[in-house]
């Protein structure tokens, strides 16, 4: 059956204005008529009005709309309604529910009000998860003691899970990037000192960048991106599941129980994943340098031995339990305050990544100044 065109008219006569609507009133027949019951709505103002729905034919929701607009949705009482539909009574009352008492559009406010309004609220964001952040520090400091002082309380298998996915098979990745770091590296120096005839001293180079900063950094920044990630999507999931409240009504702590293994696990394979590193960055360097300055591995090693020294291992090496609390500890606290959403879920594994890759930096230059003024 093909849709009658929709219209309406207006009885004036009576105390209050009578909407009288005929036709099919669907998303198909309303666009015009839309635009024509505008005038409408300022004769009611405010007022109660009535609408004649004996002759209205088919009606859905965006017709009801349009109806319901027309009569002022805002209006104390609803519009009284003559006639008979089977429908109409109910599309009606449910159209106002939930277009009654909408806010008007807030006013347009100046670009440079809100350029304020968000660095103000950007600096509140970041002053309270500063204080966040080292709550959770003291409370897994806290959780790390209580697991010192009684080791049987670890969740072992737990910890050497997270050692292995964590850190056992970051191995390849990290090596393979400290290789090619050190082979970078290599390169530099040889094109660079070569032009003051000092080509040589690119195995110091090599020995001081990769022992004292790259081995250790490339590892942080790594694992700040694949184990951090990890953490927070692995504990976000177990808060949306409720497993989490599980735990607490069973009265297991989550911090002994997530938070303990994955710190500890990663106190102990950060270090070694550094040696791994600073072993393959010296071993790229180390074949760059043979390759292009025609050096012996006998003479590599000793100017590296001589020159270099393992004092600047042991200063690289002296980051990464720093590094490795730092990054556990932003990884767990961002999935312990996931909410149960799919959405919060992303926006705190992504705050994760790129917190834990900030305070990298921040404390690897905090580094450079203590061993500029320890003289190291």
């Amino acid at each position: 059956m093909p849709e009658q065109e929709a219209q309406f008219t207006i009885d004036r006569s009576g105390p209050a204005p009578v909407l009288r609507v005929t036709g099919d009133w669907t998303i198909h027949t309303i666009g015009q008529i839309d635009a024509e019951l505008r005038p409408v709505r300022d004769m009611v103002e405010g007022r109660p009005a009535i609408v004649d729905v004996s002759g209205l034919m088919d009606l859905d929701t965006a017709g009801a709309y349009v109806i319901e607009k027309a009569l002022d949705s805002s209006a104390a009482e609803p519009a009284q309604m003559l006639g008979k539909h089977p429908v109409a009574g109910r599309m009606l009352a449910e159209v106002r529910k939930f277009t009654a008492g909408c806010d008007a559009l807030p006013e347009p406010v100046a670009l440079w009000r809100q350029l304020l309004e968000r660095i103000g609220r950007s600096m509140t964001q970041v002053y309270e998860e500063m204080i966040d952040t080292i709550g959770f520090f003291g409370e897994t400091v806290v959780a790390c003691g209580k697991a010192i002082a009684n080791p049987s309380r670890v969740r072992w298998l737990p910890t050497f899970a997270v050692a292995e996915s964590a850190g056992l098979n970051a191995v390849p990745i990290v090596m393979t990037l400290s290789f090619f770091i050190g082979a970078v590296i290599a390169f530099l120096g040889k094109t660079i000192l070569q032009d003051f005839g000092a080509s040589v001293f690119t195995i110091e180079l090599v020995g001081f960048a990769v022992l004292r900063e790259f081995g250790v950094l490339i590892t942080a920044i790594i694992l700040a991106g694949r184990s951090d990630s990890s953490f927070t999507a692995q504990i976000g999931s177990m808060k949306m599941t409720q497993e989490i409240d599980a735990m607490r009504i069973l009265g297991m702590s989550p911090m002994e129980m997530l938070v303990v293994p994955r710190v500890i696990a990663l106190l102990v394979m950060f270090p070694i994943l550094t040696f791994l590193a600073m072993i393959a960055g010296i071993a790229g360097g180390a074949i760059v340098t043979m390759l292009t300055l025609d050096i012996s591995p006998t003479l590599f090693f000793n100017r590296l031995n001589d020159n270099v020294g393992v004092d600047q291992f042991w200063a690289g090496m002296g980051k990464a339990p720093v590094f490795a609390f730092i990054i556990a500890i932003i990884g767990c606290r961002q999935g312990l305050n996931v909410e149960s959403d799919v959405i919060s879920l992303g926006q705190r594994t992504t705050a994760s990544v790129v917190q834990a890759l900030f305070m990298v930096i921040v404390v690897e230059a905090i580094f450079a100044l203590i061993y500029m003024e320890l003289g190291i």
